[in-house]
């Protein structure tokens, strides 16, 4: 569905590292600010343990799982919404993705400079904040002087355009971002084309050191502290041990690492999941003799959307859709058990489709 996460935040803070760790791609990981210049994109496996599941069951000769893309932009600085450093490129690079993944320094390292001399992932997340804000005010003052002209001759789209662009301008006034400010879906809709900055969802993840993996540490309570309010979620991560997992061969390996630090799931795989519910994504299966598959699909979608993602004619010729659910597979066994017993759901246009439905669609062209 080419739907993107960017990752951002100061230069240092180990963006790169991440980056790295999350996909096969090597982003220059260099102990200087802008080290990344050009937007870095990987192609990012979803984990997802229903889909080995499936495999375990039907045995397929092929499995696909379902991706999304992650890229690495450049670290910003101070003054980036009027063009110091690689401002400019880095908020139109902002700009492009659907989601934000802000990566916070939660770690001490004397050999690693950090651009404003000491480690404090709130002020940190302040300079990144303001910067944004800043732009999307600049957005929201050039669209109102054109709406306000055409609400006053008299146009209502305009006038109602105007009267959310004015809570919007109040909200980046008093330093918040675009996200708090509360509006209905049709409001939304009258201001969609806006793509403000600060309103895109944002995963908070910091970038701790490894003793603090599990439990995070000062610098991770005062971020937690300071998004309360913010309709985000915060994750710990340790990128400098996550690098160091991802260089072991074999899963044994890798999951002995893990327990060591006294870890479940690696960061990776958590920042990944997370990625995928922050652009709001589910999944659905097929699944068979010949494949074993993960389709990702929007939330709330309905069933002729959904078979559109498999062909364009599945959607414009969609007669029904069979559905199983997939804690019934897994009990069942296969599909001709859930057929037997009546546990497959036939299913018309209307249906919305939830995550873990197994589905097969019947269509005609």
């Amino acid at each position: 569905m080419a739907l993107q996460c960017g990752i951002v935040g100061l230069p240092n803070v180990g963006k790169s590292t991440l980056f790295n760790c999350l996909s096969n791609a090597r982003a220059q990981a260099a102990n200087f600010p802008f080290c990344t210049i050009e937007p870095n994109v990987g192609v990012i496996t979803v984990p997802d343990e229903r889909l080995t599941k499936l495999v375990e069951i039907d045995n397929p000769k092929r499995v696909v799982p379902t991706t999304i893309e992650i890229v690495d932009i450049a670290g910003l600085v101070k003054g980036a919404s009027k063009g110091e450093g690689l401002g400019n490129k880095f908020l139109a690079n902002i700009r492009n993705t659907n989601a934000i993944i802000h990566v916070l320094r939660c770690f001490e390292n004397e050999n690693i400079t950090h651009v404003d001399g000491t480690v404090d992932p709130v002020r940190d997340k302040g300079i990144i904040d303001t910067e944004l804000q800043l732009k999307d005010l600049e957005t929201i003052e050039n669209r109102i002087g054109k709406c306000q002209k055409q609400a006053t001759a008299g146009d209502k789209i305009a006038k109602r355009q105007y009267d959310i662009l004015c809570r919007y301008k109040e909200a980046l006034e008093q330093g918040l971002s675009a996200r708090t400010v509360e509006l209905t879906a049709e409001e939304r809709k009258a201001v969609w084309d806006l793509n403000l900055l600060t309103d895109k969802p944002v995963l908070y993840v910091c970038n701790v050191d490894e003793a603090s993996a599990v439990s995070g540490n000062e610098h991770t309570e005062a971020v937690k502290a300071a998004i309360a309010a913010e309709k985000a979620e915060m994750l710990i991560v340790a990128a400098s041990a996550e690098a160091d997992i991802a260089e072991l061969e074999s899963y044994e390996e890798r999951q002995m690492f893990l327990q060591d630090m006294g870890l479940e799931e690696s960061g990776v795989s958590r920042l990944i999941k997370a990625a995928y519910r922050l652009l709001d994504l589910q999944t659905f299966f097929t699944t068979g003799a010949d494949e074993s598959r993960a389709w990702t699909f929007r939330r709330g979608m309905k069933a002729p959307e959904t078979a559109g993602i498999i062909h364009t004619d599945f959607e414009r010729g969609f007669i029904r859709a069979e559905v199983i659910k997939y804690a019934d597979y897994v009990a069942l066994g296969s599909e001709r058990a859930c057929r037997d017993v009546g546990k497959i759901g036939i299913e018309g246009k209307e249906y919305v489709v939830e995550d873990g439905d197994i589905m097969h669609f019947l269509f005609n062209v």
